[in-house]
């Protein structure tokens, strides 16, 4: 039996699903009032001046910061729901199911919200590991709990999850350098390619 690792964002799905996440969990006014501020940070970011990390930290601290858990996690079951199916890439989900069939451990590996990414996992009974929102007394601080779940995180996270002795190989999929640390630990990386349903898995 092998393991295989898959990406969320622009592996699975066809864009990146943290933004319009994003927008639909936070209050409009937060979005408008908080990007002005944000706006320079963003800039940096896209140029390559400061981390996803840091970038992601600051737009959650202005997006989530006190709001009540509960209807975070309503809008996350919403986009999952709703938001989420369109933007599947089919052939992500034939290679899943593809893999599923060998008898392979599928997981789901992101940087992105739990708040969405586990009722959408849930649906298609598929264990999640992916960054956590920090919640206190009932209500979200806009902190992550933990490291954001990108990059040597997701190795981290993979390897105190699973025994990796068990596996035969490891197979995974990504698309950005936060996915390298990941794909570094494979028998077998896909970098911005999904190979085809059928074919062959490689066995060496």
């Amino acid at each position: 039996m092998d393991l295989a690792l898959f990406d969320f964002d622009g592996t699975i799905t066809t864009i990146e699903t943290y933004a319009p996440f994003i927008s639909e969990a936070a209050p409009r006014w937060r979005i408008v009032l908080g990007y002005p501020p944000l706006a320079p940070l963003i800039l940096a970011y896209r140029r390559g001046l400061v981390s996803g990390n840091t970038a992601r930290s600051a737009i959650a601290r202005v997006a989530f910061t006190g709001l009540d858990a509960s209807e975070v996690d309503a809008a996350g079951e919403s986009f999952a729901r709703t938001a989420v199916p369109p933007l599947l890439r089919p052939e992500a989900m034939a290679r899943i199911d593809a893999h599923r069939r060998r008898g392979d451990t599928v997981v789901v590996v992101s940087g992105n919200f739990d708040a969405f990414l586990v009722p959408w996992a849930r649906s298609h009974d598929l264990p999640v590991l992916c960054s956590t929102l920090e919640r206190r007394n009932g209500r979200l601080t806009g902190c992550y709990a933990g490291e954001q779940c990108v990059r040597e995180e997701k190795v981290r996270r993979i390897r105190e999850a699973f025994d990796l002795s068990k596996f035969e190989r490891i197979h995974a999929y990504g698309d950005t350098s936060e996915d390298e640390a990941m794909l570094a630990m494979a028998h077998h990386a896909h970098y911005r390619r999904m190979p085809h349903v059928d074919e062959a898995f490689a066995t060496a």
